[in-house]
């Protein structure tokens, strides 16, 4: 995370040309999101067309995710799936359009939720809830449509580009009970323990936190050790949540399941461990869904050579 800290959208403080080209992609956007759902959705996977064509060396981690991930696979395989990544990256970018400007009720006629039963057990133990998902390309459209059937806090991350970041912080707290620093495990743990359900995605390489070597994927991962431990301190059940978008176009399925078994369990590597097989879990089912442009695998157990050149 950067040393700047996100402030609310003031349209003024954005007006220098260095800004002109995000205001025109938003522009775009904003048009886009003016069409019916199917037709936005369609023009999102051009766009992801042209995202892989334009992608150039960034290809070569999507490859090497993969080829680490699906070494079963064949390469036709792996390039199907990295073809249909792209197309869902594309889809991210007018769902993101969607979440800032599409209203509730509009938004509500694409979804359904499945599994509320497991929260709402959680929380009428008295305990709070982590509703634990990944970095799916849907990951943006799953947190807003989860604020359509219940309250929702969650972590963020300062974003490079100061008018991005400013506009998406201003866009969540719309529809975010809260919205947390990274920096302020405090304040996202009384959330927690207020029992406000608790939207958290720990799967990058953090570098600068504490991390533990843990399988995902078959592959040894830095996987961040906090989670277990913000869990405890909350009294939190941990709940596999992943956002499905419907295989026919017609919106999305909100799954919600039972919490993690003995967790935390008291072992950083298997607490771990348990975080990352569910998150793999939905990646197993739904590869062409998971972010494979990020460096997953960038840190590396010592004395084993770098995966990314």
């Amino acid at each position: 995370m950067g040393a700047q800290s996100s402030v609310l959208f003031k349209a003024r403080n954005y007006l220098h040309p260095r800004f002109w080209p995000l205001w025109c992609t938003f522009a775009a956007l904003r048009l886009v999101t003016l069409l019916p759902y199917r037709r936005a959705i369609g023009i999102g996977r051009r766009l992801g067309q042209l995202l892989l064509l334009l992608s150039g060396s960034r290809q070569k981690i999507v490859d090497t995710n993969l080829a680490r991930c699906f070494p079963d696979k064949s390469l036709e395989e792996r390039n199907r799936i990295k073809s249909e990544c792209y197309r869902n990256m594309g889809v991210s970018l007018i769902e993101v359009a969607m979440c800032w400007w599409w209203s509730a009720q509009k938004l509500q006629s694409l979804v359904e939720i499945r599994g509320r039963e497991h929260l709402d057990a959680a929380l009428a133990s008295g305990r709070g809830a982590i509703l634990l998902t990944g970095h799916y390309t849907s990951l943006e459209i799953g947190g807003r449509l989860l604020t359509l059937f219940m309250p929702l806090q969650g972590l963020y991350r300062t974003q490079r580009n100061a008018m991005f970041d400013s506009y998406l912080y201003t866009r969540r707290h719309s529809y975010l009970v809260d919205i947390v620093s990274s920096r302020n495990t405090r304040q996202f743990i009384r959330g927690i323990r207020k029992q406000v359900p608790t939207w958290y995605a720990p799967d990058q390489d953090f570098t600068h936190e504490r991390n533990v070597f843990a399988p995902f994927l078959g592959v040894e991962a830095a996987t961040i050790s906090a989670s277990a431990r913000i869990a405890q301190a909350g009294n939190a059940a941990m709940l596999p949540y992943y956002p499905e978008r419907k295989q026919d176009g017609t919106g999305y399925i909100l799954h919600i399941g039972a919490a993690l078994d003995n967790f935390p369990s008291g072992d950083e590597i298997r607490d771990a461990a348990a975080i990352n097989r569910s998150i793999e879990n939905w990646v197993r089912i739904f590869p062409e869904n998971y972010m494979w442009i990020l460096k997953r695998f960038k840190t590396r157990p010592p004395g084993e050579a770098p995966f990314y050149e």
